[in-house]
């Protein structure tokens, strides 16, 4: 497994509409920070997004072209009609990476069953890793647990490295 490049940039955004209007800080953006700052990532954000597809677009597009290696959000992943962070992402990305989101929801699985209705979903625009993550800080950290091992090779990868 690779090391994490020094210079490896991360933003993490969430998507909520009650934490943007002010009604509970955003708990869950602050642990995806922290965590990402843990791994060694140098950390933009959370940026507290309202959920709302063109809003999201908007924000994740601007985090691609900062040259992010790595975009997480946390939230706008559930069933509720006002979750739309896995469209926005779609919007964005230009290749898929299922696995991803199919490990995340196994990992939680086994403790909060309910993990498996998270519709998040993950993939590359650019050179930028997008991976969508629940709007708990159970689900962050999940999420984290998965992703830490793989980021260094992924932005590895993404960065043009070659197979070790």
């Amino acid at each position: 497994m690779s090391e994490l490049p020094a210079d490896a940039r991360a933003v993490v955004v969430t998507a909520s509409n009650r934490a943007s209007a002010g009604v509970y800080p955003d708990r869950s953006g602050q642990a995806l920070a922290g965590g990402l700052q843990a791994l060694g990532f140098t950390v933009d954000g959370p940026h507290v997004c309202r959920d709302d597809v063109d809003a999201l677009v908007e924000v994740l597009r601007e985090a691609v072209a900062s040259g992010a290696d790595v975009v997480l959000t946390t939230g706008g992943t559930g069933l509720s009609p006002t979750d739309v962070t896995p469209e926005a992402t779609r919007a964005v990305l230009e290749r898929e990476a299922p696995g991803i989101a199919e490990a995340v929801r196994r990992y939680g699985e086994p403790t909060v069953p309910t993990s498996v209705l998270s519709r998040g979903t993950a993939g590359t625009a650019g050179r930028t890793l997008i991976v969508n993550l629940p709007g708990s800080t159970g689900g962050v950290r999940d999420g984290l647990a998965v992703l830490g091992p793989l980021l260094p090779h992924v932005v590895s990868q993404l960065r043009g490295g070659d197979h070790a």
